[in-house]
């Protein structure tokens, strides 16, 4: 594995909040609307559903704008969890401007039980962009697993594994595999353009992990989780691949491919369930 993965995507990811807090970033200010929605959020509700009394933790929150979305759907409490300090800064600055209440922990994923304790949530949400800074899909399920109450559940929506496989676009329009499907010590990238923002990334350099499908389902079940759903979608929330891309024109903020939507799936979302009997399992097994 990469030893620099986490120095290098930490210093890339505060490098990116200037970005898109600023004048050219994310939609801050349509918060200042009490009903507004983070398009992600948005597009998450008909699976996700109203939140009313649960208590919900959201991994790797960013700026927040997921997070405080997922307050304003009548969550008892919502924890937002990055190791990015400048992120949590901008997401309290902005649940602080929405007006509603959110506790921002400054942690990585992996420590998350640590930081936050251990079968406090109802609901564990993690959305687009998120796993692929992860080195070890099987920890980070062992995270989740810990974090949920029995009977809790996982919401993910995230970009496919297929998608994060393939090179910019051909000339001719094919869409071509370059990079690992399956989990790898990491894939070096540098890019000084971030999406959701303009300007120069001052830290352009990550590491990247691919997960598939299969290994995100395997870790699911192996630390205890029943999976409850899984869909693929033709949509993703950003444009990665240029001019194979067009603007959806069902969903607001997501992108379609131009010509043959069918051949590929952008995004996909996993619901699973911390089950009494699982967790049980589990716990004998691992005596």
């Amino acid at each position: 594995m990469n030893a620099d993965w986490r120095r290098l995507n930490l210093a890339n990811w505060e490098s990116r909040v200037p970005l898109h807090t600023g004048r050219d970033g994310y939609d801050l200010a349509g918060f200042d609307d009490p009903g507004h929605l983070s398009a992600v959020v948005r597009y998450d509700l008909p699976r996700l559903g109203r939140l009313d009394g649960l208590d919900v933790v959201h991994l790797q929150c960013h700026i927040g704008t997921d997070t405080v979305s997922l307050a304003r759907l009548g969550a008892r409490s919502v924890t937002g969890l990055d190791f990015s300090p400048s992120a949590l800064a901008a997401g309290s600055e902005l649940a602080h401007h929405a007006g509603v209440e959110v506790s921002f922990v400054e942690t990585d994923v992996y420590e998350a039980v640590a930081a936050v304790g251990t079968q406090r949530f109802d609901l564990v949400y993690t959305g687009i962009g998120a796993i692929c800074w992860l080195p070890d899909i099987r920890r980070w399920a062992e995270v989740v697993a810990g974090l949920l109450r029995l009977g809790g559940r996982l919401f993910m929506r995230e970009g496919h594994p297929m998608l994060w496989s393939l090179a910019d676009p051909r000339p001719d329009g094919l869409l071509v595999v370059e990079y690992p499907y399956f989990e790898t010590e990491g894939t070096v990238f540098s890019e000084d353009e971030t999406y959701g923002g303009s300007g120069v990334v001052a830290a352009p350099e990550t590491v990247e992990f691919n997960h598939g499908l299969g290994e995100i389902f395997s870790a699911l079940t192996e630390a205890g989780l029943v999976v409850t759903a899984l869909e693929e979608h033709r949509e993703v929330p950003w444009n990665p691949l240029g001019d194979a891309m067009v603007e959806s024109e069902a969903w607001e903020n997501e992108f379609v491919l131009a010509h043959g939507r069918d051949r590929l799936p952008l995004t996909y979302t996993i619901q699973a369930v911390k089950r009494a009997e699982t967790a049980h399992t589990v716990a004998t097994s691992s005596n």
